[in-house]
């Protein structure tokens, strides 16, 4: 083994596109190196290796990744460039031909970086280095349960998707679903309660179809999860409406730690484009589930991914998505804006959107979802919540979020931070961006 006595005074510089997944992964991968006496780079400070990891949801996310590793290598010149994540996984000639990329590792290899650090920053070769393994070949499950920077704690429970639906590249950059034991996962959730870890949200691909690696269910995680001692929050993260049991409903809302937040994807409110999507569900059961949410948890926040512009979406169907969106009792729309991906089969599906009037379409969606979150804090106003404060300090302020994921504001206070305190909800902010504190309880 190299002794880590070489790599002290070593930097590194991290930078994570994409989804909570990968943020809670590049944690994982910064405490790896930091195990090895590599710290995290100071502001001002040049590095000694930098971390990319990548999304490829959209041809934007691919944009934004190459752009973002042409600024890291020119701000941290003669440093050795590692490059992993979906974009890494599913166009790795295409990222080793950047200039200044040294290591392309794909999602099999993703937790190898420490493996490389004597060849990154003393052996150094001249050509890029690719290792990635075809996606069929990706088996293993990476542990994470980090913090990085934040307050919560992101728990990595599952990885990969079986669904293939017609849009996504999803299990072709991640594999096939797999995760971690329930007692893994539960250790990994005490070991953050040692920390001092208050909450901690549940990441994943698609976290319901938890189970595949150990015959388990989604179900008895959360169940044995409840009994963590120390972790007084849990929250749910993405997670599919078919598997979005009444089974976990009614235990959520009898919960005394898992919280009334739900972020749903609904992609589309047509049944005729969830057809083309090869969605595994309609819109009348997803408006059943949100219906059954409010009516066991009436506070309860549900946030909903929305796709505008995909392939066969004509003018009707958007109205009727509209429609449908408009009616429900949701709290916040994700809009995204379809684009095109290599090797789906959605390239087969005849009407293309074009650029114009999927702007004008995202345009409506996001106006609706700020009537919807406004009408939703609204609501919250001189409710009495609780609040987990972040460390964080801006302008004098610091912020959190009560139990239903309700943005707080409140003058900064070092005694709050990381800790879970009563208060009664005041107002709207300035910039109406959070609700203020009435009083302290």
């Amino acid at each position: 083994m190299t002794d880590t006595n070489i790599f002290e005074n070593k930097k590194a510089a991290y930078f994570t596109l994409g989804c909570k997944l990968n943020f809670a992964e590049t944690s994982t991968i910064g405490k790896m190196l930091s195990n090895r006496g590599i710290r995290r780079v100071q502001p001002g400070e040049i590095a000694d290796i930098c971390v990319i990891n990548t999304c490829s949801v959209t041809e934007l996310a691919d944009k934004k990744c190459r752009q973002a590793i042409r600024r890291i290598a020119k701000q941290h010149p003669g440093a050795p460039v590692v490059v992993t994540g979906c974009y890494a996984q599913l166009k790795p000639e295409e990222v080793a031909a950047i200039e200044g990329v040294d290591l392309v590792l794909g999602t099999e290899q993703k937790m190898l970086i420490p493996e490389h650090l004597d060849q990154l920053l003393f052996h150094r070769k001249n050509n890029s280095e690719v290792l990635v393994s075809k996606a069929k070949d990706i088996h293993s499950f990476s542990h994470s349960c980090s913090k990085g920077d934040r307050t919560r704690y992101f728990l990595k429970v599952q990885d990969g998707c079986n669904y293939f639906c017609s849009y996504c590249t999803i299990p072709y950059a991640r594999g096939r679903s797999r995760n971690g034991s329930i007692a893994d996962l539960v250790g990994q959730a005490e070991k953050a309660a040692t920390e001092g870890g208050k909450e901690i949200v549940l990441t994943g691909v698609n976290i319901g179809d938890f189970g595949h690696s150990t015959g388990e269910t989604f179900y008895e995680l959360i169940q044995a999860l409840e009994n963590v001692a120390g972790i007084e929050r849990y929250r749910i993260s993405s997670i599919e409406p078919n598997l979005l049991t009444d089974e976990i409903l009614t235990f959520v809302s009898r919960s005394g730690k898992f919280v009334p937040h739900f972020h749903i994807p609904l992609q589309a409110g047509s049944d005729s484009i969830l057809k083309l999507m090869r969605r595994k569900y309609d819109t009348a059961l997803f408006e059943a589930r949100i219906n059954r949410i409010k009516s066991l948890m009436p506070d309860a926040f549900i946030g909903v991914d929305v796709i505008v512009g995909v392939r066969g979406e004509t003018n009707p169907c958007f109205e009727e998505a509209k429609t449908f969106i408009e009616g429900l009792d949701i709290s916040q729309l994700h809009v995204f804006t379809y684009s095109e991906r290599p090797g789906t089969q959605a390239l087969e599906i005849d009407h293309i959107v074009d650029p114009k009037t999927k702007h004008e379409r995202s345009q409506v969606l996001l106006e609706m979802s700020d009537r919807k979150i406004r009408s939703f804090y609204t609501s919250q106003i001189g409710k009495q919540k609780q609040v987990l404060f972040e460390h964080s300090k801006k302008d004098g302020k610091m912020y959190g979020f009560t139990e239903n994921y309700v943005k707080v504001e409140s003058s900064y206070d070092k005694v709050l931070v990381n800790r879970i305190i009563s208060v009664t909800l005041g107002d709207f902010n300035e910039n109406y961006s959070a609700l203020t504190v009435k009083s302290y309880e």
